[in-house]
């Protein structure tokens, strides 16, 4: 991906996608990039980008659901956002709120959550200075997220365990990253 182009993955090489396939499930693909666990307004990309709305509304469009994955974080940690480790997990604690609360788990006779804390992020390429800091902030993510994964009583895979962002921009994934995480979520849903 290079600055001002907006460019994905095509949807088989995605690892949601690659998941799905893996676990012969159908799937019900809520990825937007630059998307946040904290409820902040972007001043770059918009308020559309807070994550608790986002899971909110697919909550209630899609279901019943089985099974939620969550993987959020790396966004929360631009430089603008001024978070702490800690504040960024506020916001996936605020999320799991809302998943795992009575009005969703009613709605959807009950489904399970599998929390993925994102690999990493490295402060190079076109977008290094919006995450001027986050290389530091991802890499104190792991052991907070596991312990709200215990707390919450949730699924937990520390997708940095298992893959690494590109070198090329530090935030995302190329296509063989995408099928790596996708089997290995495979395998943590399939556990759950």
């Amino acid at each position: 991906m290079t600055r001002g182009v907006y460019a994905r993955h095509d949807a088989t090489t995605r690892w949601p996608q690659v998941m799905a396939a893996e676990l012969g499930c159908e799937l019900i693909e809520e990825g937007l990039p630059g998307r946040t666990a904290c409820p902040l307004t972007d001043p770059e990309m918009g308020a559309h980008m807070n994550g608790q709305l986002g899971l909110r509304i697919a909550l209630e469009s899609h279901g019943p659901i089985d099974g939620l994955t969550i993987m959020l974080g790396t966004n929360d940690c631009k430089a603008h956002f001024g978070l702490t480790p800690e504040g960024i997990t506020a916001g996936i604690a605020g999320l799991l709120a809302i998943a795992c609360g009575e009005p969703m788990q009613t709605r959807h006779g009950g489904f399970k959550v599998l929390l993925i804390c994102p690999p990493p992020v490295l402060e190079q390429g076109p977008i290094a200075q919006v995450f001027f800091g986050g290389a530091t902030k991802s890499l104190a993510l792991p052991p907070l997220y596991a312990s709200l994964a215990r707390t919450w009583n949730v699924g937990f895979l520390d997708a940095g365990q298992h893959i690494a962002v590109s070198p090329q921009d530090g935030v995302h994934y190329n296509a063989a990253t995408h099928q790596t995480l996708g089997l290995e979520v495979a395998k943590a849903v399939a556990r759950l």
